[in-house]
Parts: structure tokens; sequence; C-alpha cells
């Protein structure tokens, strides 16, 4: 199955699995060409498990990943950004490669294309859904795979915390510039979410019959990570709250991506760079330890059930410490 050539002063290997585009390597000595070439063999005919493939053996990772697709992403609350990353699988030439011959080597080269295009972020959440996938196709689907090839290959490593917080006036220039804009939902929205630290989805999905003003408690029944929780709310959450008439059971009857492209206009419409929305729960977050709360008052209105993951999102101004201490004094 395997070629080896000497170009120059390089031996280069070629291996033809059918059902998928050429694998290549190239290698100073023949030594390492000719052990590199028995074991990509090997791992392909391992992969394979030819004898059980039966009618499965011309499937593609692009058919896996349109059922996958259908049957899984459905069940999801993530799924319409799975569905995001599955449609550019889709138009990835990996897409069209035969599941019998994918090997780590091939997902590894796809790895490392990507990484030269997009971020090392956007390339981990990726490879999560196809490994997945291929998890799906082993466990639940009856796929005769060895194992995952996802799984063998390095995810690469990335940081996308960020310890961005509100400077001098920029809330008073967002709640500002809410006045310019077409629709009435934005300003609440964004005092809300500073109010109480909730998450974007969290907010679009307030119902009705979850809101206590008397209590002034809100229940969240749909999380993040599927533990429904009741939080305090604020004199100003409970303002926001009170005023806000529709007719609809959720107080605010509109789309994710309604709020992404109003936010991004006003950001624009007042000069302010470099500020997600996501950043207003960080923000929310270090207020309540600025105020005072414990940790586990704060990760009762936040979530969190791992303290260390909250303190990713708690940002305390030194100066405001300081004037603490000083206090004291």
């Amino acid at each position: 199955m395997a070629t080896i050539r000497k170009r120059g002063k390089s031996w280069q290997v070629q291996i033809r699995p059918v059902g998928c585009p050429p694998i290549t390597r190239t290698f100073k000595r023949k030594p390492l060409a000719d052990a590199w070439a028995r074991q990509a063999e090997a791992d392909i005919d391992r992969s394979g498990l030819a004898l059980r493939w039966s009618n499965k053996s011309d499937s593609t990772i692009g058919e896996l990943l349109r059922r996958y697709s259908s049957e899984v992403l459905p069940t999801k609350r993530g799924g319409a950004l799975e569905d995001y990353v599955i449609r550019g699988f889709l138009r990835h030439k990996i897409s069209k490669y035969s599941l019998k011959h994918i090997t780590p080597d091939v997902i590894r080269k796809y790895r490392d294309e990507r990484l030269t295009q997009v971020k090392a972020s956007t390339v981990h959440r990726q490879l999560g859904v196809l490994q997945h996938a291929f998890n799906i196709a082993i466990k639940e689907w009856g796929y005769p795979i060895s194992e995952n090839p996802v799984a063998a290959i390095k995810k690469p490593a990335f940081n996308n915390s960020r310890n961005r917080r509100l400077q001098d006036d920029e809330l008073k220039k967002l709640l500002d510039g809410c006045g310019s804009s077409r629709v009435w939902w934005l300003k609440p929205i964004i005092i809300l979410a500073v109010e109480t630290g909730m998450r974007r989805g969290e907010l679009l999905n307030i119902q009705r019959p979850d809101l206590e003003l008397k209590a002034r408690t809100l229940h969240i029944p749909i999380t993040k990570n599927g533990h429904a929780r009741t939080i305090p709310l604020t004199d100003a959450a409970c303002a926001v709250l009170d005023l806000i008439e529709s007719g609809d059971e959720r107080i605010f009857p509109i789309t994710g991506n309604a709020v992404r492209l109003a936010w991004q206009r006003l950001k624009k419409r007042v000069g302010i760079k470099d500020l997600h929305f996501h950043d207003l729960r960080h923000e929310a977050i270090s207020r309540f330890f600025e105020m005072g709360l414990s940790v586990p008052e704060v990760a009762l209105i936040s979530g969190h059930r791992d303290y260390r993951m909250l303190f990713r999102y708690t940002h305390l101004r030194a100066e405001d410490v300081a004037k603490k201490l000083a206090a004291r004094d």
C-alpha cells in the first residue's frame, strides 16, 4: 500500500487508502520512512476492521456528521453552534474520507491545517464536535471503529479567559446609546445582565411564571450546566422587570442573534471596543464580590458549582480593595 521514493536528500512516503486522499510524509532517513509506513498501514488496518464493516464500509465522515446532525443535535441545547461547525466540516475535503481508513494522522493534519487559518479555540471546538460524533458512532450506532481517532491526538491549547471590565462611564454610554436603538429590549437586557450576572441565553428565557417580584427572586430552570437555580434580585433588576409589559410568556421574545446584532450596532454607535456581551457577566460577578458577598453567595447567583471556575470570572479592582483596607484603619 505504501510507496517510498527518494526526493533529493529526503525520503517520501505516500499511502493511498481506498476512500480518502493520499497520506504523505517526508523523512531525512529511509529507516524512519520504512518504520512510519509500517505503523501507518497498521493503524489503517486496525481502525478499519474490514471484516465487520458490511454495509457501512463506504461510509464517510460527511455521512456520519449528517446523521449526527439529524439525530443528535436536536436533543442538545447547543445544537445551533454545533450545526454551524458541522456545516464547516462538510465543506472541507475531510468530509469525503472513508471512516474505515481514518487514522489519527488524518485528524492531526486537519488540525494543523486549520490552525493556520483560525484560532486555536475554534479548532478545539471543531475537534470536540467531531470526537463526540465518533463516540456516538462507536457506542450507540454500532460502527465497527476500534478507537476514536480524534481522542488519539492532542487538542490545541488555548486561553480564552478575559479580565475585561466596564471602565469609567462605559455603562452610562451603553445605556444612553440604547435611546437611539430601534428595539425596546436592549436597555433592560443590559441592565439585567449587570445586575444579575445571567448569561444571554438565560436572560432570553426568562418566563413570567418564574418571576416573583414580591419575593425578589427569579427561578432559572434552563441553565448551561443543566442545574436549575433561583437567584435574588436587586432593586434595579426588580424595577426593570416590573416595567416590562409584554403579552408573551417570555419577557424577551427575541432570538440570541437579534441581541448579538443589536449589541454590535450599539458598541459601534457609542465607540466602545473589545467588549463582549459576556463581559457583563464578568462585571456583575466582580461587583458581587466587591459588595462583600461570600463565595457561596455569589455561586448561588452565578450558578457555578465549582468554586474554582467562579474565580475565572472574578476580577477585583485593586484600588477598590485598597479603599476598603484604608477604611479599616
